[in-house]
C-alpha cells in the first residue's frame, strides 16, 4: 500500500474528504519526523513506537578492494511494533 492508497482507504473509512485526510496524514508524519529529529520517542499505543538509535563509528571493508574503511557514527530511525500489532499479524 502506498501513500495515496492509504489516503483513499482512510478517507473511505472515516468519511472525510481525500484532501482533508491527506492534510491530516501529512501533519501526523511531519510531527513524528520532528519529534525524532529532537531525539524524542513517539509511542502509539496498540501500534508501536518510533525512536532514534545511534550507531557507533566502526571499521568496515570495501567489498571490491577488501580495503578497510572507516564508517562514521550515524543515527537511524527505528520502529518497534506493539504486542497487539504483532499478535494481529499472527491471525
Amino acid at each position: 500500500m502506498n501513500k495515496q492508497e492509504l489516503i483513499s482507504y482512510t478517507a473511505e473509512k472515516t468519511g472525510f474528504s481525500k484532501k482533508d485526510t491527506e492534510i491530516t496524514l501529512n501533519a501526523a508524519l511531519e510531527t513524528i519526523a520532528k519529534a525524532l529529529e529532537e531525539n524524542e520517542k513517539v509511542q502509539l499505543v496498540g501500534f508501536g513506537s518510533f525512536e532514534v538509535k545511534e550507531r557507533a563509528a566502526r571499521i568496515g571493508r570495501n567489498p571490491k578492494t577488501k580495503e578497510a574503511i572507516e564508517i562514521p557514527a550515524s543515527k537511524a530511525p527505528t520502529f518497534k511494533p506493539s504486542k497487539a500489532l504483532k499478535e494481529s499479524l499472527l491471525k
